[in-house]
């Protein structure tokens, strides 16, 4: 897939809502919106997230692939026995690993799997999908137990223009500044596909992405349209609740089976899982400071051409995290390139309603790069990206769903 179909034209806690029926759905997708729903409900930060949604879906994709094997294992070799139920091995593996990885939600998530063994009449059928999907949880909880998620790394602001530091209204502390260390899915290490770094300040391409930010990503903006500051508040959810449900409509409507849901969710889900990991390896290397600060420092950056404003406020909240490069684009790019990559072509329509905190917007898409686009360009226009950044997030992200897609779960001819 070409660099150019992205670059063309460039938390609150929710009620947790465990219905087994959306649509057409089936058990991968029930349980995918039982795992979004749950990790949102606990409060888990956008990174940490993805790496749940990631192991939940190896295990389920394992487990299936362990009683018809269609696809190479992600870790699983085993088979399973013959008459294993898919349903009663669906719920075990998501089971698993959803209490091992948000214990706050036991209470619903065991409700929900009493449910789902509640619908295998056949006892034999049931003990026997039960047990593999026992063992294909074990085996990527233990594999993930070290992969470095829990690690503590001290951070410290920098006071150098173009350093990141701690934005307004909270002048929170960064998040996970270690994440860019954890052990990645598919990728070969965290730093495989690492941007490179952002403008000079003391160049004119800064200059104009400060000038561009302080005009159509201000709070009082006169030039974002009602239409930008809706697009803004679209994508500004996590990103994963956002491209898993992308996902599920997308699945519903082109009527997947099982084992292809298996496949597409997983793929989609070690996608933006690794797209945190590359994405915080480069934010944390290169530790830029966001619009807000650039702005408001404009009269000490060394730039002739940018001029301070010290009341200068984004749209949007910005995320305790350095700048550079987009995290939003880089993990709706790699989502978007696996969707397109799986599917066959980039030309799916789409209509997508987001969730909280801004619940309840609906945007129609003609194609994965065209929402992918859309998104990177979110972060503009709510003023917490240089456009440049998310040019750089876009093709980060493109790279690694391409590697992802290519070398994950490849189909068994």
């Amino acid at each position: 897939m070409s660099k150019t179909r992205f670059l063309k034209g460039c938390c609150t806690v929710v009620a947790l809502l465990l219905s087994r029926a959306i649509g057409s759905a089936d058990e991968v997708t029930n349980w995918n919106l039982v795992a979004t729903n749950a990790a949102l409900a606990a409060g888990q930060s956008p990174p940490l997230q993805t790496r749940t949604f990631a192991i939940v879906h190896v295990a389920i994709h394992d487990a299936l692939n362990a009683i018809d094997r269609r696809n190479s294992p992600y870790a699983f070799e085993m088979r399973a026995t013959q008459g294993a139920s898919t349903t009663a091995a669906i719920a075990a593996a998501a089971r698993d690993t959803l209490i091992a990885l948000i214990p706050s939600q036991r209470e619903s998530i065991e409700r929900t799997y009493s449910e789902a063994l509640a619908e295998v009449s056949d006892a034999s059928e049931r003990a026997s999908g039960v047990a593999i999907g026992h063992a294909a949880a074990a085996l990527i909880l233990s594999r993930r137990s070290a992969d470095g998620s829990n690690a503590t790394v001290a951070w410290s602001p920098g006071f150098v223009p173009g350093q990141y530091r701690t934005t307004p209204p909270a002048n929170a502390t960064p998040i996970l500044p270690h994440w860019g260390m954890v052990t990645p899915f598919a990728l070969r290490n965290s730093w495989q596909f690492r941007v490179d770094p952002p403008p000079d300040l003391y160049s004119d391409n800064y200059a104009g992405e400060v000038k561009e930010l302080k005009l159509i990503g201000g709070v009082s903006s006169r030039l974002r349209t009602e239409e930008q500051s809706e697009i803004a508040r679209h994508w500004y959810e996590a990103s994963g609740q956002a491209w898993n449900r992308i996902a599920r409509t997308v699945s519903e409507q082109q009527g997947l089976d099982l084992w292809e849901n298996g496949r597409l969710f997983t793929l989609v889900n070690i996608a933006l899982a690794d797209g945190y990991i590359g994405n915080f390896e480069s934010k944390y290397v290169y530790n830029f400071w966001r619009p807000i600060t650039a702005i408001r420092d404009g009269d000490i950056d060394g730039n002739l051409d940018t001029v301070g404003d010290l009341e200068w406020n984004s749209f949007l909240v910005n995320p305790p995290i350095p700048e550079w490069p987009s995290g939003h684009a880089t993990v709706g790019a790699a989502a978007a390139e696996v969707m397109a990559r799986f599917f066959g072509t980039d030309h799916l329509s789409f209509r997508v309603t987001s969730g909280a905190p801004f619940a309840g917007i609906t945007r129609h898409y003609y194609s994965f790069s065209q929402a992918a686009l859309e998104n990177a360009n979110s972060r503009v226009l709510a003023g917490i990206h240089f456009r440049a950044s998310c040019v750089a997030g876009l093709f980060q992200g493109q790279r690694i769903g391409d590697y992802v897609y290519n070398n994950t779960l490849r189909p068994i001819r």
